[in-house]
């Protein structure tokens, strides 16, 4: 029998980062035709993939060009849905900008409003903290695992930051009560779901196209495969630092607020506790590869879903980390370990 690559190779075709998508899509589909599987909790789990691939995407971003996995990530996620909540109960409302249940949606115009407001000033803040914090250790010659253990500081003091000013309790955006569509096959699908999915299809082609069309999309992927290469031939390794750090960040902040939006509550752990599906879906896609931090959220997303159909809920990050264990042990590198961004 022919090696699964030579196969695909005979008939024309390659295990693409769009392909695989395709046929995890697919396969997700058909085991929702299974009769022992609700096809409810595979479309809720791409919706929860949708969110765990914008905060994976950013997470695998700042790994591919510093080496170093971000542990205050989910934090991130967290400080933009509170930014998000402050403009919305206070900063909006003292200009006469008020209002929910925007349309079929729960939430109003001024989340819609709040959201670049969040992703801004997450980005900025993340720019600030690698500049005053990272920077210098970089600078230093630290390794990896500092690196790693001072995010996890930074985690530390931005959450307890969240919980010095909006104290520790739990909060939401202002909502209406809204009725969700119901689907063939018993699925029913809120409005803001839907939203949720537009979002971040919008998002990920965006990073898509600013990694293969761009002039700075191809200076993060040179900087990413050699630093030293890339600072010798010209370019500005520094500004594409920060550019990596205020995507990372903004999409961080995207998810906290459609994660927010999802769960109908803020609370100051909520990407503390999000960071393990984060990691799982970058580690089963292939750390480094935005493409393949796409496919491990759609495949952490569906498969946490899917299992609340036998299990608690509250073990759906047990089984992100029980995916990700596996993936390790059949194949340390990921789905897509050591692929280029094509």
């Amino acid at each position: 029998m022919l090696p699964m690559k030579n196969m695909t190779r005979r008939i024309g075709l390659a295990w693409t980062p769009a392909l695989t998508t395709a046929v995890i899509v697919a396969a997700a589909a058909a085991a929702g035709l299974l009769p022992f599987v609700k096809m409810g909790l595979v479309v809720n789990g791409f919706i929860l993939g949708s969110i765990i691939a914008l905060g994976a995407i950013g997470i695998t971003l700042i790994y591919g060009i510093l080496n170093f996995a971000n542990v205050a990530h989910g934090d991130y996620m967290t400080m933009g849905a509170y930014v998000a909540l402050f403009m919305v109960e206070e900063a909006l409302p003292r200009v006469g900008i008020e209002g929910q249940g925007l349309g079929p949606f729960t939430f109003g115009y001024p989340v819609l409003l709040a959201l670049p407001v969040a992703v801004a000033v997450v980005a900025i803040g993340a720019i600030a903290l690698d500049a005053v914090i990272y920077r210098r250790l970089r600078d230093r010659r630290v390794n990896a695992v500092v690196l790693a253990m001072m995010s996890l500081g930074v985690a530390i003091a931005l959450r307890g930051l969240v919980q010095i000013i909006w104290s520790g309790g739990t909060q939401h955006y202002p909502r209406e009560s809204r009725q969700v569509y119901h689907l063939p096959m018993d699925v029913r699908i809120a409005p803001d779901s839907i939203f949720i999915a537009v979002v971040t299809v919008i998002l990920v082609a965006a990073v898509y196209l600013l990694l293969t069309r761009t002039r700075m999309g191809k200076a993060m992927r040179a900087t990413a495969d050699n630093p030293d290469l890339a600072l010798v031939s010209g370019i500005d390794t520094q500004s594409v630092i920060r550019w990596t750090w205020a995507i990372g960040a903004g999409l961080a902040a995207t998810a906290g607020v459609l994660l927010a939006v999802s769960q109908a509550q803020l609370l100051p752990i909520m990407g503390w506790k999000f960071l393990i599906p984060l990691f799982a879906a970058v580690t089963l896609g292939g750390i480094g590869n935005p493409y393949g931090a796409l496919v491990g959220a759609f495949i952490i997303g569906v498969s946490a879903e899917v299992s609340t159909q036998w299990l608690n809920p509250s073990y759906k990050p047990a089984v992100a980390f029980a995916i990700m264990i596996v993936m390790l042990l059949v194949r340390p590198r990921g789905i897509f370990g050591g692929a280029e961004y094509r």
